[in-house]
C-alpha cells in the first residue's frame, strides 16, 4: 500500500534481513528513494540484483552501515590515506557481547498481532515458533546471517574502506555455536578472514562471552610505520605501541548523521556516502564467510567477477528459493 502511493517519496527499510531486497526493489520501481539497513541482502545474488535495479530505476539506494558518516571514522580513513601507519597492510575487526541463549522455541499460534504469513513474505512458508520474533530470527539462516551479518557488516565495511580493497581472493570462517544449547543455527564465536592479495582482513567474534579481560577497538589497521585504531574514538600508536594522537568518541556518530546524509542527497542530488555499490561490496564479505562457515571449507574467488570459483556446493548459498509467487526479480 505505501508503495503504491504517490505522495511517498523516500522509505527507510528496518524489516528482517529476508525482507530487505523485496522491498528495495520494490520501493525503487515505484519511483521512490531507499535507505536499507544493513545488511542490504539475505544473499549474495539480492546483492547483485539492488545493484541493478538501482542503475535500472536511477534512484538513490543507500544502507545503514553508519560508520560511514562518522567523523573520526572519517577522519581516521583520511589519515591512513594520508601515510600516518606507512603502508597499510591488515586490518583487526572485533566484536564482543553478552547475548543471552534464545532457548528452544515452542510451537504455537502466533500473537494477534502479528501476521505470520505477511511476516515471512518472500521467505518459504515454514510453521511459527516463539522464539523467532521480533529479534532472534537473526541467528537463523532462513531469515538471518547471524552476528556476521548483523554486527560484522560495520566493522568489515570499515576495514574494506581502509585498506581500499574489493573482493576477497580467499574467505574462511572457522567457529560454532558453544554458549548455549538452543535453536541458534548461526555461530556465536569464531574468526574469519579475507585475504586480498597483499593485505588482508580478520574478524574475531565472540557473541555470548564479553571477554572483559580484553580491552580490544572495533576495528584496527596495522601498517609498516604503526597501528590506527578506530572505535571508541581514534588512537594512533607507533611501532613501538606509543600513543601519538587521540581523540574521543563525543560528537560525529550516530544514525540521524547517516540518515541526514541520505536525505541531503536527495536534495541536492550529491552521491551518498554509502551507495549500494559501496554497501553491497561490504555485506558480500558477510555473506562469503558465512557461507565458508556452512559449507567447512574455505572459499576461492575470482576478484574481478566476484564468484566463487569451481565450488558447487558453496554455490547453492549463492541465492535461495523464494515462496510461489513472491519471487524477487529487478
Amino acid at each position: 500500500e505505501i508503495m503504491a502511493r504517490s505522495d511517498i517519496d523516500a522509505v527507510f527499510i528496518a524489516t528482517p534481513d529476508h525482507w530487505h531486497a523485496a522491498l528495495a526493489i520494490d520501493a525503487m520501481r515505484t519511483g521512490k528513494d531507499v535507505y536499507v539497513e544493513k545488511p542490504c541482502s539475505h544473499n549474495p545474488n539480492e546483492g547483485e540484483m539492488l545493484v541493478k535495479a538501482a542503475a535500472k530505476h536511477n534512484k538513490l539506494l543507500q544502507m545503514g552501515n553508519q560508520r560511514r558518516s562518522y567523523a573520526n571514522v572519517i577522519e581516521g580513513i583520511q589519515k591512513l590515506r594520508e601515510g600516518v601507519i606507512g603502508q597499510v597492510l591488515f586490518s583487526r575487526c572485533y566484536y564482543n557481547g553478552a547475548r543471552p541463549s534464545i532457548k528452544k522455541g515452542q510451537p504455537g499460534q502466533p500473537p494477534a498481532t502479528l501476521n505470520w504469513t505477511l511476516w515471512q513474505g518472500p521467505t518459504p512458508e515454514r510453521p511459527y515458533k516463539d522464539n523467532l520474533h521480533p529479534y532472534n530470527w537473526h541467528w537463523h539462516w532462513h531469515y538471518g546471517g547471524g552476528e556476521m551479518a548483523n554486527n560484522g557488516i560495520h566493522g568489515l565495511d570499515v576495514a574494506r574502506w581502509g585498506l581500499g580493497v574489493d573482493c576477497p581472493s580467499t574467505v574462511s570462517f572457522v567457529g560454532g555455536r558453544y554458549a548455549h544449547d538452543d535453536d541458534q543455527e548461526t555461530p556465536d564465536s569464531g574468526v574469519a578472514m579475507f585475504h586480498f592479495g597483499d593485505k588482508a582482513i580478520a574478524w574475531d567474534c565472540s557473541s555470548c562471552h564479553p571477554r572483559r579481560s580484553e580491552n580490544l577497538p572495533f576495528v584496527s589497521f596495522f601498517g609498516s610505520e604503526g597501528t590506527l585504531q578506530l572505535e571508541p574514538g581514534m588512537r594512533i600508536l607507533d611501532l613501538q605501541g606509543k600513543e601519538v594522537e587521540k581523540k574521543d568518541n563525543s560528537v560525529g556518530n550516530g544514525d540521524v548523521i547517516h540518515m541526514g546524509n541520505f536525505l541531503d542527497a536527495i536534495r541536492t542530488g550529491k552521491t551518498p556516502n554509502s551507495e549500494i555499490a559501496i554497501g553491497q561490496a561490504s555485506t558480500l564479505l558477510c555473506h562469503l564467510a558465512n557461507i565458508a562457515y556452512r559449507t567447512g571449507h574455505t572459499l576461492h574467488l575470482d576478484p574481478a567477477t566476484k564468484k566463487i570459483k569451481d565450488d558447487a556446493d558453496a554455490m547453492k548459498l549463492w541465492g535461495r528459493e523464494y515462496r510461489k509467487g513472491w519471487e524477487i526479480s529487478v
